[in-house]
C-alpha cells in the first residue's frame, strides 16, 4: 500500500512540473536556510557546556552607573573582591581569578628562541583550575600555581616550546613572558587542551602570586575597589541550592562597605553574576563572541521564509483542489477512505519535501561560501552530528504534516457524486478556500513588503551616517600598534624615522586612534568662585603631532601638549564646564587625576566614537609610556600599497621581533557599523528570497485562477470588452490584496525601524516616501505577474475556449 501511494505520488509530481518546480525550489530554499541557521544556533550555545556543575559557574561582572553618562558593564572586577569574597558573601563554594595579559612576548632565556606574541597568556590562582579541572598530562593540580613565578602549559604549548619533549620531561623548564616587566617562570604543570568549543583560549598559565609587589598590585589595578579592569576576572562556583539573585543582593552590602556613596547616597558601582552559559553572548577573551540579538533575529528570518515557502505550498494546493476533485470522486466511488486518500495526498508532499531536503543540502553549501564571513568563528557544519540527523530524520516529517495536512484535509472532504459533475462541495457565495488563498497572499506580499521596508531604510541610514563630517581628516591615515609597554625612546625613535620619509606628511604617537571603539573615560574638577564642579570626560593621551596628523581644527591655544601638566580639550568640554568662549578656557587649571593641570589649547569637536553616540567633553593628555599606536599622515598621490609595504618595512627595523601591521584608519571607522551592515546584508538577503518565493506563488496562483477563468474572458470579449478592461477586471483584485498587505507590513516595520534608529545619535527622520516605494515596487511586481498570465489568456481564441458551449 505504501509502496503505491509513493508510485502515484511521483506520477502526479512528473505531470504537473510547473506546480512541482515551484514547491520544490521555494522550499529548498526555505529548508537550507533553516539548516544553517539550526547549526548556526547550535554551534553558538555549544561554548563552554561541558564544564563539570556550569550551572552553578558565573563570572563576576561590574556595571557603573553614570547617571546621564550612561551605564557601563564590564567583565572585570576590582582585585581586592577576589581577597573577600568567599568570606563576606555565604554560599560560594569555589572562587577562581584570572587576570588575562595582551600582546605578551613569550621566549626560551639564554636562547635564542623568540615565539613572537600572543593573547593566549594568563594570571591564574589554584582556585581556577578547582572551578574548571583539566585533565594533568604532569604536575600537580594542588600546587602547580601556588608559588610565584609557576607556570602551567597546554599541550599545545608544550609542543610549540618544547618541540618532541614529554610532558614530564619539561618540569622545571623557565619560560620568560615580556609584559610590563620580565617574568621568568618555572614550568610546574602540562594540561590538556580542551577538545570542546569553548572561549577560555588561554594555554599558558602563570601564578597570580607572581603579582606580589606593592608596587606590581598597583600597576596590575588590583589594589583599588575603584579600579575595574576588564583583563581582572573573577569566577565562583556556587553550593547547591544557592540562587545567583541571592549572591547579587549580597553585593550591596559589600558595596557599602568598601566604596563611598555620591552626594545622593547612591554607589555608581554594582556588581552581577553572568551564567557561564551566557558568557559566550557577552564579552569574550578574542572576540568570538555573538549577539544573541543577531542569533534571534537569524531564527526570526530563518522560519520567516520557511513560513512562506510553506504558504507557498498551501495556497498552490487548496487552489488546484478543485482540479482533483474527480479524481478525489473516482478514488471514493471505488472503495477508497477518506484515511486512504489523506495518506495519498501526504505522501505526496512528503516526496516533494524529501527532494527539497536533498536539494537543501546543496544549496547550504553555496550559503556557506556566500556568507562566509557572516559565520562564527572556529564554525563547521558536520552532516552526520547527532544534531543534525535528528534535523533530517524529524525536520521533514514535521514539516509533512504542517505544510500537507490542510490541503489533504480539503482534497479528501470532497463529496463524491458532485465531484464527479465537476461541482464544487460549498456552492453559497461564501468560500473558505477562496477566503484562506487571500489571506495566505496578503501573509506572504505583506512580508516581502516589510523586508523591502527594512532593507532600504537601513541602507538609507547606513549611508547617512557614513556621509556625515566626523571632524577630522580620514583619509591617508594610517596607524599600527606599538609593542605594550615599549621604550618610550624606541617609539621615539620610530616616529623620528618615518617623519623622515618623503611619503609621510607627519607622524604621531597616542594610546588610542583619533576615533576608535576603546573609552578611556575619568572626572575633572572645575573651579567655580570658591568650589569645584565635577564632570564626567573622555580621556585620550596623545603627542603633540596628533592634532595635526588626524586634522583636527584648533580653536584656541596651542596643539603643543610635551608635558605630563599640560592638557587639550574639545569645544564640549568648554560647553559643560561654563565658559563663555574658547579663549577664555586656555590657562585655566583644573583638577584632574589627583593633580592641577593647566588647559594649553582648544580643539573643535571631533567624533571619537560611532555616530550612534553624542560628543563627550574630551580632555587630551600627555603620557609617553602607555602610547599604544603610531599614526601617519601619509601625502597626496601615493602609491598606498607601497606605501603600506614601506611603513612595515621601517617598523620591523626598530621593532625586529614584532609583526608590522598597517592599517587604514577609514577601515576602522567603517567597522563601527559592521553589525548594522551584515543585518543589512542578512535582510537583503532575506528580503531577495522573500520576494523571489512570494513571486513563484504568486506566478502558479495566479496561472491557475487565470486559467479558470479563461470562459468568462473569452465572453467578455465577445461581448465587446477590450484588452484594457481585461487586463484591469484581473488585477484589481491583486491591487485591493496588495493595499491590504501594505497596510499590514507598515506596522511591524515601523516598530522595528524606529528602535533601530533611536539607536543613533545622527539620524535620519523616518523616511516614509520609502514605506510607499516600496509598496509600490510590490505592486509592480505582482501587476507584472498577473499582467502577464492575463494578457496570454486574452489573446487566446474565444472560438477555441466556447466551442464546447
Amino acid at each position: 500500500m505504501l509502496k503505491n501511494y509513493f508510485k502515484i505520488a511521483w506520477r502526479n509530481l512528473l505531470r504537473n512540473k510547473l506546480r512541482t518546480g515551484i514547491h520544490i525550489l521555494g522550499l529548498s530554499i526555505g529548508i537550507a536556510i533553516c539548516f544553517l541557521i539550526f547549526n548556526v544556533v547550535t554551534h553558538s550555545y555549544s561554548f563552554d557546556q561541558f564544564h563539570p556543575d556550569g550551572d552553578r559557574i558565573y563570572r563576576v561582572n561590574t556595571l557603573s552607573d553614570w547617571g546621564d553618562g550612561g551605564s557601563f558593564p564590564n567583565s572585570g572586577t576590582p582585585g581586592p573582591l577576589n581577597e573577600v569574597i568567599k568570606e563576606e558573601i555565604s554560599g560560594i563554594e569555589e572562587k577562581g581569578k584570572l587576570y588575562t595579559m595582551y600582546n605578551t612576548l613569550v621566549t626560551l632565556p639564554n636562547t635564542d628562541k623568540v615565539f613572537g606574541r600572543s593573547n593566549e597568556v594568563t594570571f591564574a590562582d589554584p582556585g581556577f583550575f578547582k572551578i574548571f579541572p583539566r585533565k594533568w598530562l604532569a604536575g600537580n593540580p594542588e600546587t602547580a600555581l601556588i608559588q610565584p613565578e609557576s607556570v602551567v602549559i597546554s599541550e599545545a604549548s608544550l609542543h610549540k616550546y618544547f618541540p618532541g619533549s614529554e610532558a614530564s620531561d619539561v618540569l622545571g623548564q623557565e619560560l620568560m613572558y615580556v609584559d610590563s616587566d620580565s617574568i621568568y617562570a618555572s614550568v610546574t604543570g602540562v594540561i590538556a587542551d580542551y577538545n570542546e568549543n569553548t572561549d577560555f583560549i588561554f594555554r599558558d598559565f602563570i601564578s597570580l602570586s607572581t603579582i606580589s609587589t606593592p608596587e606590581q598590585i598597583e600597576w596590575y589595578g588590583l589594589h583599588d575597589w575603584t579600579s575595574v579592569n576588564s583583563s581582572s576576572q573573577l569566577f565562583v562556583k556556587l553550593a547547591q541550592g544557592v540562587s545567583a539573585n541571592s549572591v547579587d543582593e549580597a553585593f550591596k552590602p559589600l558595596i557599602s562597605k568598601n566604596m563611598e556613596a555620591d552626594d545622593d547616597g547612591k554607589y555608581s558601582t554594582s556588581f552581577f553574576t553572568e551564567p557561564l552559559s551566557e558568557m559566550h553572548f557577552g564579552q569574550t577573551y578574542e572576540g568570538s563572541g555573538v549577539s544573541k540579538t543577531f542569533l534571534k533575529g537569524l531564527i526570526f528570518i530563518g522560519l520567516i521564509i520557511l513560513v512562506l515557502a510553506t504558504l507557498n505550498f498551501v495556497n498552490l494546493e487548496t487552489a488546484q483542489a478543485i482540479g482533483r476533485s474527480k479524481e478525489v470522486g473516482i478514488r471514493k466511488t471505488i472503495g477508497g477512505t477518506r484515511f486512504q486518500l489523506i495518506s495519498q495526498f501526504l505522501a505526496e508532499t512528503f516526496l516533494i519535501i524529501l527532494v527539497s531536503s536533498i536539494l537543501a543540502l546543496c544549496l547550504v553549501e553555496g550559503l556557506k561560501v556566500l556568507f562566509k564571513t557572516y559565520l562564527p568563528q572556529g564554525f563547521t557544519l558536520e552532516y552526520f552530528s547527532l544534531f543534525n540527523l535528528l534535523f533530517y530524520a524529524a525536520f521533514p516529517v514535521l514539516l509533512t504534516l504542517i505544510t500537507g495536512i490542510y490541503p489533504a484535509l480539503i482534497l479528501s472532504n470532497y463529496d463524491p457524486q458532485r465531484a464527479l459533475k465537476g461541482e464544487m462541495f460549498r456552492t453559497g457565495k461564501y468560500s473558505l478556500g477562496v477566503f484562506l488563498r487571500k489571506n495566505l497572499t496578503v501573509i506572504q506580499l505583506s512580508s516581502s513588503i516589510a523586508f523591502i521596508i527594512l532593507v532600504l531604510v537601513l541602507n538609507y541610514q547606513l549611508k547617512f551616517v557614513t556621509s556625515q563630517p566626523l571632524g577630522f581628516e580620514k583619509e591617508a591615515v594610517m596607524y599600527a600598534s606599538l609593542p605594550f609597554m615599549s621604550d618610550p625612546d624606541k617609539m621615539l625613535q620610530l616616529q623620528d624615522r618615518y617623519n623622515q620619509e618623503a611619503i609621510v606628511q607627519s607622524a604621531s604617537l597616542s594610546g588610542s586612534l583619533v576615533s576608535s571603539t576603546s573609552l578611556w573615560t575619568s572626572d575633572v574638577k572645575i573651579p567655580v568662585d570658591t568650589t569645584e564642579k565635577d564632570m564626567y570626560i573622555q580621556v585620550m593621551n596623545v603627542d603633540s603631532a596628533f592634532v595635526k596628523v588626524n586634522g583636527i581644527p584648533l580653536l584656541a591655544g596651542t596643539d603643543a601638549i610635551d608635558r605630563a601638566d599640560e592638557i587639550l580639550v574639545n569645544e564640549q568640554f568648554v560647553k559643560e564646564a561654563g565658559f563663555a568662549s574658547a579663549e577664555e578656557a586656555v590657562g585655566l587649571v583644573v583638577g584632574y587625576s589627583q593633580e592641577q593641570v593647566k588647559i594649553i589649547g582648544v580643539v573643535a569637536d571631533f567624533h571619537s566614537r560611532s555616530l550612534r553616540e553624542g560628543i563627550r567633553p574630551l580632555l587630551f593628555t600627555y603620557n609617553p609610556e602607555y602610547f599604544q599606536s603610531v599614526n601617519v599622515k601619509l601625502n597626496s598621490d601615493q602609491n598606498l600599497a607601497a606605501a603600506k609595504e614601506r611603513l612595515e618595512q621601517i617598523y620591523l627595523t626598530v621593532y625586529p621581533y614584532e609583526e608590522a601591521s598597517f592599517n587604514f584608519l577609514d577601515a576602522q571607522i567603517d567597522r563601527f557599523y559592521q553589525e548594522d551592515v551584515k543585518i543589512k546584508n542578512v535582510l537583503s538577503f532575506a528580503c531577495g528570497l522573500a520576494i523571489l518565493i512570494s513571486c513563484l506563488g504568486l506566478f502558479g496562483l495566479s496561472s491557475f485562477t487565470i486559467a479558470q477563468r479563461t470562459k468568462e474572458i473569452s465572453i467578455r470579449k465577445v461581448l465587446g470588452a477590450t484588452l484594457q478592461q481585461i487586463l484591469f477586471l484581473i488585477s484589481k483584485e491583486y491591487m485591493i490584496l496588495v493595499g491590504v498587505s501594505f497596510l499590514i507590513a507598515v506596522f511591524p516595520a515601523y516598530y522595528f525601524l524606529n528602535d533601530w534608529l533611536n539607536g543613533f545619535n545622527t539620524r535620519v527622520d523616518m523616511p516614509y516616501l520609502i514605506f510607499a516605494a516600496a509598496g509600490l515596487g510590490v505592486m509592480a511586481i505582482c501587476l507584472l505577474i498577473v499582467g502577464v498570465h492575463s494578457y496570454v489568456a486574452s489573446q487566446t481564441n474565444p472560438g477555441k475556449v466556447l466551442k464546447s458551449e
